[in-house]
């Protein structure tokens, strides 16, 4: 039988993707010398989970831990992303993936999981790790790509009104949360939906999937179809059907966290690993921050973004 290993496309990690060609059949090799815990152990532990759930996601096929690598069944080359960006009607499409979110929601996270010799378990995702990602906006977006000179100052003032915002979050941590749940993490196989880079995976607030997803900074949705997409998940989750502000003020709010932090990511990749292309995602994170800041609970906050920074969007 003839083998071929041909490297492909990573993502913002530091890990390396490689396809192996078994004749008509493949599969994918992942390598991870840099948290490589995270990234190969709890990766197949969440992966087992998910297929427990009736979730499609890799299936681990040899693990080469001490070698820095494992190998997992290989979901294809074509994610939702490739098959919905030129798409014109994508509402049908995208509820499939909320009800992919719904399932992952009713998962019951136990306190610990065993793989070998290796404990594998779920931290949650308290106020504290929200700034420590938050942060990534100050210590990289702000320092190296707006050169903001004054930067200790503005940082403590904006995370004092971050802080408060935080705390008005509704919902518990007590829910699986992907954490890094959008269109081109999801594969599309002979009509199947599969799940990967679930490796980050956590307890947390409901509505942060849902915001990664509708508020995705790679796929430009309409405001139409985003809150089409709400009301959705609203009329089909688990969670109380009288919620709707409560929901729509936990999403937001997490919508803007999360997309203060890609922004501190994506100029982090620019600088520290040479990955210039996320720069183009830029002007776009903005705009829906700006979307999401329109909700009251920002006044403050928006206006001392205003009052310090002078923001740079192209």
């Amino acid at each position: 039988m003839n083998y071929k290993l041909k490297k492909i496309s990573g993502d913002a990690s530091l890990r390396e993707f490689y396809r192996l060609k078994k004749g008509k059949k493949s599969s994918i090799i992942v390598k991870s010398d840099k948290e490589k815990f995270k990234n190969l152990i709890t990766y197949i532990v969440v992966n087992n989970i998910l297929k427990k759930h009736s979730i499609k996601a890799p299936k681990l096929i040899s693990n080469h831990y001490k070698n820095d690598i494992i190998e997992i069944s290989d979901l294809g080359e074509k994610s939702f992303y490739d098959f919905i960006k030129k798409k014109k009607n994508k509402l049908s499409d995208y509820k499939r993936l909320i009800k992919i979110i719904i399932k992952l929601q009713r998962i019951k996270l136990k306190k610990k999981y065993r793989l070998g010799k290796f404990i594998v378990s779920f931290q949650n995702y308290t106020v504290k790790n929200l700034h420590k990602e938050s942060d990534l906006f100050f210590d990289w977006y702000l320092k190296h790509y707006l050169n903001i000179t004054n930067l200790h100052n503005v940082k403590k003032v904006l995370k004092k009104e971050l802080n408060k915002i935080y705390k008005k979050l509704y919902f518990k941590n007590e829910t699986f949360v992907h954490r890094d749940f959008h269109a081109s993490n999801v594969m599309l196989k002979k009509s199947r939906l599969g799940l990967i880079d679930s490796q980050d995976a956590i307890k947390g607030n409901p509505l942060y999937d849902v915001a990664s997803l509708i508020d995705d900074v790679r796929i430009k949705l309409p405001l139409n179809l985003q809150t089409k997409l709400f009301k959705f998940y609203h009329l089909n989750s688990h969670l109380q059907k009288n919620a709707f502000n409560k929901l729509k003020n936990d999403f937001e709010i997490l919508s803007v966290q999360r997309n203060l932090k890609i922004l501190g990511i994506f100029v982090r990749l620019h600088i520290r690993d040479g990955k210039s292309n996320y720069l183009k995602y830029l002007p776009y994170t903005w705009s829906l921050i700006e979307r999401r800041l329109k909700n009251p609970i920002f006044k403050k906050f928006n206006y001392l973004l205003k009052k310090y920074i002078k923001i740079k969007k192209l």
